[in-house]
């Protein structure tokens, strides 16, 4: 997904690029699209006009002209407010669930494997988790173990620039999967999520919940809540943290997002983000 044109207005530019990360919603309605432009004329937000007198404007991706993705034909460029993943509903029975209460930090390795999923660091184990074999079962679809249900996202526009989702009773698959086994609700899951994102510059994310999150931006690892805990914050400033996670501006980078809710009584989930727009990519298996 690129950018504005090069002849859009200065007020324009900035509407353009005041998204871009604080982990949760995108603008309006759920599903909603934001339309990019290409190369052609400069696009009118107001009047629905672009440089050729015709439509195309950003508002307005059905029009015609110069503007829309360049070819000055109808169609534009898309990205998506709304984060595409995968839950993977666990039995109570489950070595790492209902095990202990504590904030475990490196459960993960810093970079993500080559298969697109986390990398178990225990040595051999560690305070919440029980060794290699159980936790690769969190991410990886295992017959017995685990029950795949799709689960996506909308972010929404709460202040201005801001992309937010926000549950603080997060649990998406009551009754289903293996069911809630006697409880209020289904506690043991996990969640992942993979899209890319064009880093402009001055993005924010922020991910407050319980239990454990691991969030890479371009394979390496950014927010690191290990453990099984009450809701707790991190954020990541990409403009502070851009040497240590390999990323220039203008580039498009992958987001690797994996969530896990281990115990019961309580399960928090927000994302707060100024990334304006996600390119969903296929989950790895």
């Amino acid at each position: 997904m690129g950018g504005p044109p090069d002849n859009v207005t200065g007020v324009m530019r900035a509407w353009w690029f005041s998204g871009v990360v604080c982990l949760v919603a995108c603008g309006g309605e759920s599903g909603s699209q934001i339309p990019t432009g290409g190369a052609g004329g400069a696009s009118s937000a107001s009047s629905g006009s672009d440089s050729s007198g015709q439509g195309g404007d950003v508002f307005n991706p059905s029009g015609t002209g110069t503007g829309g993705n360049g070819a000055g034909g109808p169609g534009q460029e898309t990205c998506s407010r709304e984060l595409v993943g995968v839950i993977r509903d666990f039995q109570i029975s489950h070595p790492d669930f209902e095990n202990v209460i504590v904030t475990d930090r490196g459960i993960v390795e810093d970079q993500l494997g080559a298969d697109g999923k986390p990398v178990y660091a225990g040595n051999p184990t560690t305070p919440s988790t029980t060794g290699q074999a159980n936790f690769d079962q969190w991410y990886r679809d295992t017959p017995g173990v685990n029950q795949a249900i799709p689960l996506t996202i909308p972010l929404t526009e709460g202040d201005p620039g801001v992309f937010t989702f926000d549950d603080a009773a997060f649990f998406p698959i009551d009754g289903q999967g293996f069911g809630d086994e006697g409880n209020a609700h289904n506690y043991h899951f996990t969640y992942e999520i993979h899209a890319e994102f064009t880093y402009e510059g001055g993005e924010v994310f922020t991910f407050t919940g319980d239990d454990d999150l691991f969030t890479y931006i371009n394979g390496r690892l950014a927010i690191d809540l290990g453990g099984v805990h009450g809701p707790q914050t991190a954020t990541i400033d990409l403009d502070d943290r851009a040497g240590e996670l390999g990323i220039v501006v203008g580039e498009t980078y992958p987001l690797d997002f994996f969530f896990a809710e281990r115990h019961t009584s309580q399960s928090n989930f927000r994302i707060d983000t100024s990334i304006a727009c996600f390119d969903e990519v296929p989950l790895p298996q």
